[in-house]
C-alpha cells in the first residue's frame, strides 16, 4: 500500500500518496476521482519509480478550498507539492481534468518537468478538438458550469451520479467495488460537489491560460498523448502543432478511465516511454 501523507502546498494541504524510489513520476486525476485512480498502475511503476498521486485541490482528502481551480492554480499547486517533497525533475502524467495543469506544468516549468504524459481530455480551445466537439461538449460540462446547481440537484443522489461515470467511463465493465465506494465516499456532500463543479465554472480561465501560454512558447518536453473512448486522437491533434516531440496512441475497446479499464495496456507505453 502506499504511503499517505498530508503535505501544505500553496496555501492547501494536499493529501499525497507516495510508493517505490527512484525518478519521480507526479500523476494527477480527473473528474470523479481520487489518487485511487492510480491505484494499479502505482503497483506497476514503483518497482522503478517514486510515485506521487495526490488528491487534487477540494478532492478526495485534500483541502476543500474557496478558490483557485482553474489549471494555472493547478499547476502551482503541483510545482509547490514537488518542491515540498524535494523533487528537482518529475515525468508528469495527467488524465481529464488533470490534463491541463499537467500541460501548464510543462510549459511554465520545462526544467521540472522531464516527460509529460497527457489523456482523455481537451486543453482548453486549441485547434484540434473540432471532431470531438462537433456535436457539442459533453451534456454534463454545462450542467456543472452553473454556480450552485449541480451540488443543489444531486445531494443526496452522489452513488447514482458517480456511479455513471465510473460505468460510462469503463464501457460499461465498471470499477472494482472497493474503488467505487471510495470514489462515491469523496464526493459525497454539497461541499464536496462544489469543489468538484468548481473545476468545470473555471475552464474559461483554464483556457485563456492555456491559449496564453501556447501564445509564447512551445511545448518543448517529450510529450505523450493516449487516447481512449471517447476523446481518440482528438488532444494529440491539438498538441501536434505546438510540440517539439510527440507520441501519440489510441487504446482500443477501452474507455474514457484507461488507468482502471486497462491499466495492464496504459503500463505497457508508461514504462517505456518513462524510462
Amino acid at each position: 500500500m502506499p504511503e499517505l501523507r498530508r503535505v501544505p502546498v500553496n496555501g492547501i494541504e494536499l493529501n499525497v500518496a507516495l510508493a517505490g524510489s527512484g525518478p519521480a513520476v507526479l500523476l494527477l486525476h480527473g473528474f470523479p476521482h481520487t489518487w485511487e485512480l492510480w491505484t494499479d498502475v502505482m503497483a506497476g511503476l514503483s518497482d522503478r519509480h517514486r510515485v506521487i498521486a495526490p488528491d487534487l485541490r477540494g478532492f478526495g482528502a485534500s483541502s476543500r478550498a474557496a478558490t483557485g481551480y482553474d489549471a494555472g492554480t493547478l499547476a502551482a499547486d503541483a510545482a509547490a507539492l514537488l518542491a515540498a517533497l524535494g523533487v528537482e525533475s518529475a515525468a508528469v502524467v495527467g488524465i481529464d481534468a488533470g490534463t491541463p495543469p499537467a500541460f501548464l506544468l510543462a510549459m511554465r516549468h520545462p526544467g521540472l518537468v522531464r516527460r509529460l504524459v497527457v489523456m482523455e481530455s481537451l486543453l482548453g480551445r486549441l485547434p484540434g478538438g473540432e471532431s470531438f466537439l462537433a456535436g457539442g461538449p459533453p451534456w454534463w460540462f454545462g450542467f456543472h458550469a452553473v454556480p450552485g446547481l449541480a451540488e443543489t440537484v444531486l445531494e443526496g443522489h452522489e452513488s447514482a451520479y458517480v456511479d455513471w461515470f465510473l460505468q460510462s467511463g469503463t464501457l460499461g465493465d465498471g470499477v472494482r467495488p472497493a474503488l467505487r465506494d471510495a470514489f462515491t465516499a469523496a464526493y459525497t456532500g454539497r461541499e464536496a460537489l462544489r469543489c468538484a463543479f468548481s473545476y468545470y465554472r473555471a475552464l474559461p480561465e483554464s483556457a485563456a491560460q492555456i491559449a496564453e501560454a501556447v501564445a509564447t512558447a512551445r511545448l518543448t518536453v517529450p510529450a505523450m498523448a493516449v487516447g481512449a473512448h471517447p476523446v481518440g486522437t482528438a488532444l494529440e491533434q491539438q498538441l501536434r502543432p505546438i510540440a517539439d516531440d510527440l507520441t501519440g496512441h489510441v487504446i482500443e475497446g477501452c474507455g474514457h478511465i484507461i488507468p482502471l479499464h486497462r491499466p495492464k495496456e496504459l503500463l505497457a507505453l508508461l514504462r517505456p516511454f518513462l524510462r
